[in-house]
């Protein structure tokens, strides 16, 4: 080991070769199986311009999953660059243990009067898992410092195939097979709700009988664990990760009902679905429903930097509230809490959003995706398309009829995504669920353009297909 810090070599300055051989050498890449990512030359990006990213040999793509999620306004936006620059040169960053800062006060004040009314509390952390992570911490502790204690309320309520990070806690409570199996030794207990999805349902059932059964089974489990509910979490409306499954009207606020009745905390998961990406800045809005928690991430920066919050009701809060001698703080806190670089950008896309009309803009690029994808409900391969907002999922099955998945060694949806580079466009499959989700602001000639090429690219990348389009360079 060389003890000496090796000099700083300019990104500009080193081949596309150079950077690919120390990427295989030393970068672990999340969620990759990295024999194959070694083979497959991906993309290295350089630069961002508007909603297009651009890699080290010049080549131009279209940002189809908004940078996984997250980006909201496009890149090297002009306002969130400035003011991020702005907050640079006041300070990068500080502490809120035992401080506070005027960005992160600023920034929640405005959460608070965007989110539902009573979410009053703002905690920062700096990742949706984190954010989850607080929320159950925090909820765990609540019944166990409230004014009449249960602390007996130790288990999480959660829906089948949920997906909330990747920290142990909020593993804990998703219930997505393949992410999770390899730690279920290390994960507490929780009590899951069938999915309410009738994409494929269980023998003796109909599609319209399955989703009655899950309305029903949420109200069963819920009644027959209510007394040692700790709460019940749930990412409303759509589950991400899961592949977009796209929840039936009314079921977010039948949760709430039952939820209610027993008085168990409603914690929503709107990390994905918030900020504009169901048509309404959070999900839950749509059905009328207040959480008692509300996690919230990607998005809340514009896509720029690592940050999110948990905000809660006074109710939960105030049970930590005591002297210091009691005990009752919540011993919980990152090192970036409140980062007020994450802040100024997040007050920043905040503003864009209400002077570019992005919420506006977002229902009118759902509308062309609709349009747009329709002909793909006639193509062999396509079992289901589903879509709320901008979160579009094109599930690619071997017999639509049937719903039989191709085999998993084929990884189709991953060759979808080799056929969409080479038709300039970036778009990342969950199995062989091939996911659009373009940023809210994105022009919508530009989602057209997006639709069109992931259409090329599903149909080259299917059993029988063929392609070979090129890319655009600089």
């Amino acid at each position: 080991m060389n003890p000496s810090l090796p000099s700083v070599t300019h990104s500009a300055a080193l081949t596309t070769a150079q950077l690919r051989e120390w990427d295989n050498e030393h970068v672990w890449h999340p969620f990759a199986p990295m024999s194959a990512y070694r083979e497959e030359n991906a993309p290295i990006i350089t630069h961002g311009r508007g909603f297009e990213l651009i890699d080290s040999d010049g080549n131009h793509y279209i940002d189809g999953i908004s940078s996984l999620w997250c980006n909201v306004h496009g890149h090297a936006v002009p306002e969130i660059n400035e003011a991020v620059r702005d907050q640079l040169d006041r300070v990068g960053h500080t502490t809120l243990l035992g401080l506070s800062s005027d960005v992160s006060i600023q920034l929640a004040k405005q959460l608070v009067d965007i989110t539902p009314d009573g979410l009053n509390k703002v905690f920062y952390s700096d990742s949706g898992a984190t954010a989850v992570e607080v929320a159950l911490k925090a909820v765990y502790q609540y019944h166990q410092q409230k004014p009449n204690p249960e602390p007996q309320r130790t288990t999480f309520l959660c829906v089948g195939n949920a997906y909330h990070g990747d920290t142990l806690g909020s593993v804990s409570v998703g219930s997505m097979d393949v992410f999770h199996r390899a730690y279920r030794h290390l994960l507490f207990s929780t009590v899951s709700v069938p999915s309410p999805v009738a994409t494929r349902v269980e023998p003796g059932y109909t599609k319209e009988s399955w989703l009655q059964y899950c309305f029903n089974r949420v109200e069963q489990l819920i009644a027959e664990n209510h007394e040692t509910a700790a709460g019940f979490v749930i990412e409303p409306l759509v589950q991400g990760a899961a592949g977009i499954l796209v929840h039936p009207p009314g079921y977010l606020k039948h949760v709430r009902a039952c939820c209610d009745r027993y008085n168990i905390p409603l914690i929503a998961d709107e990390v994905a679905v918030g900020f504009g990406r169901t048509g309404t800045m959070f999900a839950c809005e749509q059905e009328n429903v207040r959480p008692d928690v509300m996690c919230v991430a990607k998005g809340i920066s514009g896509g720029y930097l690592p940050l999110a919050a948990t905000l809660t009701t006074d109710e939960i809060y105030n049970a930590f509230l005591g002297r210091p001698s009691e005990g009752r703080t919540f011993f919980h806190g990152h090192t970036y809490t409140g980062n007020p670089l994450g802040c100024a950008a997040a007050l920043a896309s905040l503003q864009l959003f209400r002077d570019n009309h992005v919420l506006e803009n977002g229902k009118n690029n759902a509308a062309v995706i609709t349009e747009k994808l329709a002909p793909l409900a006639d193509h062999p391969h396509v079992g289901e398309i589903r879509q709320k907002g901008t979160m579009v999922g094109i599930e690619l099955v071997k017999d639509r009829d049937t719903m039989q998945p191709f085999d998993a060694e084929l990884r189709l949806g991953h060759k979808v995504t080799l056929e969409a580079r080479k038709r300039g466009v970036i778009i990342r499959p969950l199995s062989d669920v091939v996911v659009l989700m373009p940023a809210p602001a994105m022009p919508t000639s530009l989602v057209a353009q997006l639709c069109d090429q992931t259409i090329d690219a599903i149909h080259a990348g299917s059993p029988g297909g063929g392609g070979g389009v090129g890319r655009t360079t600089l």
